[in-house]
């Protein structure tokens, strides 16, 4: 019975994303900034916003990455493409990065938050210090960006766009203070969704839930920890495009992800077991 009502669960969920009314059409000429687009799924998010028409303003730390990244948009066809390079992790860089995008594209229709700090698996990631630096990274800042251009985006009815991780629904082994972030980002936003619902505010949030990510501070982040494998940028950030485009509250891929976080609530040993099988449970936990 159990296996019959997964099968069932799957079925629907295939049918949603599926037919999602996705039209591409929408993204041309819309004023994108996106945050972490030097590598992995964030640089895949550019060439895609590139490919529709988008006009872009991309941040991330290394100037010379986001350099290339631009230089390849402009060949796929983008109108328009700015970039700024910034560290997330400096609190004063939110306000630049925003103010930036605002005189460049003179509005904005989303902000697509993907940035990234990734602290080594284990026990030594725990400290005070280092969990205190990824808060800023992987939280604050998407809230200080989410503060600053949230009046445009009422102007322009546009949306926020969350790039998150399973991790920020389902707790696992060795990444307390990453998964505290992600933890952070997904009742922050949940919570201002419904506070921009009751104010009549026309701002879509769309959270993404996302696998490993294929770019080497993730991979290295887990290495020798878990099994999982990355998942595929291109793909990953297709996923993320179209859910965002049609107003989506959520994204999840691989899509069975959505069946997990399900399962977390109903079924906590089949849970704990399915954790298992993601970790290299051999490896002993760093002092």
């Amino acid at each position: 019975m159990k296996v019959l009502l997964l099968v069932g669960l799957g079925a629907l969920f295939f049918a949603y994303y599926w037919d999602d009314n996705f039209d591409a059409a929408s993204l041309q000429g819309a004023r994108v900034l996106l945050t972490g687009a030097s590598v992995g799924v964030g640089e895949e998010l550019a060439y895609h916003y590139a490919r529709l028409g988008s006009h872009l303003v991309l941040t991330a730390p290394t100037e010379a990455l986001l350099q290339k990244v631009v230089g390849n948009c402009r060949k796929l066809g983008a109108p328009k493409v700015f970039y700024i390079a910034a560290d997330m992790a400096s609190p004063e860089v939110p306000e630049r990065v925003v103010q930036f995008a605002l005189d460049k594209l003179g509005g904005l229709d989303y902000l697509v938050m993907n940035h990234l700090g990734a602290a080594p698996a284990g026990t030594r990631a725990r400290s005070a210090q280092a969990t205190r630096w990824l808060m800023q990274v992987n939280f604050l800042s998407y809230v200080q960006l989410t503060s600053l251009a949230l009046p445009s985006l009422t102007d322009s009815k546009g949306s926020l766009v969350v790039v998150s991780s399973l991790l920020g629904r389902v707790p696992t082994s060795f990444s307390s203070p990453y998964s505290a972030a992600k933890f952070a980002l997904d009742s922050f936003f949940g919570s201002l969704r419904r506070e921009l619902d009751v104010q009549d505010v026309n701002v879509a949030i769309t959270m993404c839930v996302l696998g490993l990510q294929d770019r080497a501070s993730a991979a290295e982040g887990v290495r020798g920890v878990t099994r999982a494998k990355a998942a595929p940028g291109p793909k990953a950030a297709l996923a993320v495009i179209r859910g965002s485009a049609t107003r989506a509250s959520g994204v999840f891929y691989p899509w069975r992800f959505h069946l997990l976080c399900l399962l977390r609530g109903w079924m906590p040993q089949p849970r704990a077991w399915f954790i298992r099988q993601e970790l290299n449970i051999t490896t002993p936990a760093a002092a």
